[in-house]
């Protein structure tokens, strides 16, 4: 099967080694048996994200010296030792040097699948946070665009396709989901990189001054125009610029950014002179601007002017498997530049993390993660407690609490599929994949509505 975990399994005795071979794979191990430690080396990398079962008096390169060399290249990949001839020193020596586990032979069939189950369950906790590393350190400094969600995925997929292409684009998003994020990334992943990047928020500004911070103007074009300005949209020619919170912008200067879009020419305040600009704009909106009951005075056309491309940011109430993520990226940086250690995480956040609905979406995680890293994250109630042990890593007791949450909802909605994927609110793939993931049955939790579902 494709998603089992892998096993190499190296011995030298071939009876012996199919015997192993067979009992692994009854369990749904994929196994790639070996006859030699020097031909499994060879075949072995960092990425290798199974599980390692070895014999140890073998000829040429043993088991313990195979070790050794596998610490080396990735001191976190799961070794199982197997002999005949070890002794108790032997087996704790090799437990001191990391070895995960020491099975003497003769061994009951059992014995062997419960150790490499376990150790698969250690390598793939391993894995996940070196995914979870690699996605915060490839994430910017600000409000990164992390997530390994589907739409996230699909959405980075989409700024890159078209970050080349200079198309004017709408990024649609709630408050803090990221908005600045995806016009950043427009503008670094495009040629335009080398020029500015300009950024306006249509709403913090009054009527009276927008229009001279967007198109510049000359001295005494007005009462305290005392020297010539550039304005934004000429600063940005050649780069991009981005208006945050266009559904604010008055009317009258809507019908001049208009002309902007279509002609990509000013006139600043004060001249008759016109500037050509070579400008991409990127424009955000938390309302639906296709929406004409949200739309408000938002002028038609200028709508339909710039939505050549729209980008949705989803909510992060909707894509919640990217929260631990994302925390985990914002707490580590905020430990960082407050200079302390990176805290133990409470019951209380990690019941806070998984059921808050976060309408902030991930400005308010970042705020929430830096109270965490001060040790000021306020009352947050008395949850139940999670299945986390202690010591364990962020994700690890995240990813443990999280089946605690999947239980919960479970239990309550008697194992109904429908009711509880309206109270988790996530997708149904991602519901049976996380089931999966953590061993649930949910024949387990039903009641007399399963027989209504008829998934199965």
């Amino acid at each position: 099967m494709s998603d089992a975990a892998s096993v190499f399994l190296i011995d030298d005795d071939r009876d012996l080694r199919k015997a192993m071979q067979q009992t692994l794979e009854l369990a749904g191990f994929a196994v790639f048996p070996f006859a030699s430690a020097v031909e499994a080396l060879g075949a072995l990398s960092p990425e290798f994200d199974g599980v390692i079962i070895s014999d140890i008096r073998m000829p040429g390169l043993d088991g313990l010296a195979f070790f050794q060399k596998v610490a080396a290249l990735d001191p976190d990949l799961p070794v199982i030792l197997v002999t005949g001839h070890g002794d108790i020193p032997m087996a704790v020596q090799a437990i001191q040097d990391g070895v995960y586990d020491f099975i003497a032979k003769p061994f009951a069939a059992d014995r062997l699948v419960q150790s490499a189950r376990r150790a698969e369950e250690k390598r793939r906790l391993v894995m996940e946070n070196r995914a979870l590393r690699r996605a915060a350190e490839a994430a910017s400094d600000s409000l990164p665009l992390i997530g390994q969600t589907p739409v996230m995925e699909r959405l980075r997929q989409t700024l890159k396709h078209i970050a080349d292409t200079d198309v004017d684009v709408l990024v649609a998003g709630e408050t803090g989901s990221g908005k600045e994020v995806v016009a950043t990334l427009l503008h670094q992943w495009s040629r335009r990189r080398t020029g500015n990047f300009v950024a306006l928020n249509c709403g913090a500004l009054p009527e009276t001054v927008i229009e001279s911070e967007l198109f510049g103007h000359e001295p005494g074009a007005f009462t305290g125009a005392v020297k010539k300005r550039i304005g934004r949209i000429e600063h940005a020619s050649g780069g991009t610029l981005f208006l945050d919170e266009i559904e604010a912008m008055p009317p009258a200067t809507q019908v001049k950014m208009l002309r902007v879009l279509e002609a990509r020419e000013i006139n600043p305040l004060g001249t008759n002179e016109t500037r050509p600009v070579d400008i991409r704009v990127v424009a955000a909106a938390k309302v639906d601007l296709g929406d004409p009951a949200e739309r408000g005075d938002f002028r038609e056309d200028l709508y339909y002017r710039l939505n050549v491309v729209t980008l949705s940011i989803p909510p992060l109430r909707e894509r919640r498997e990217d929260i631990p993520l994302l925390f985990s990226h914002f707490l580590t940086r905020a430990a960082e530049r407050f200079e302390r250690d990176v805290p133990s995480i409470s019951p209380a956040v990690q019941h806070h993390l998984m059921s808050h609905s976060w309408p902030g979406n991930v400005r308010e995680l970042s705020h929430f993660a830096e109270r965490v890293a001060l040790g000021v994250e306020g009352n947050l109630g008395n949850p139940v407690p999670p299945a986390a042990e202690a010591g364990a890593s962020l994700p690890e007791r995240l990813e443990r609490y999280e089946a605690e949450i999947l239980k919960e909802a479970l239990t309550a909605h008697r194992g109904d599929v429908k009711e509880t994927l309206e109270a988790l609110g996530i997708p149904r793939k991602t519901f049976y994949d996380k089931l999966q993931r953590h061993g649930i049955n949910r024949a387990d939790y039903a009641g007399r509505t399963l027989a209504k579902d008829g998934e199965f």
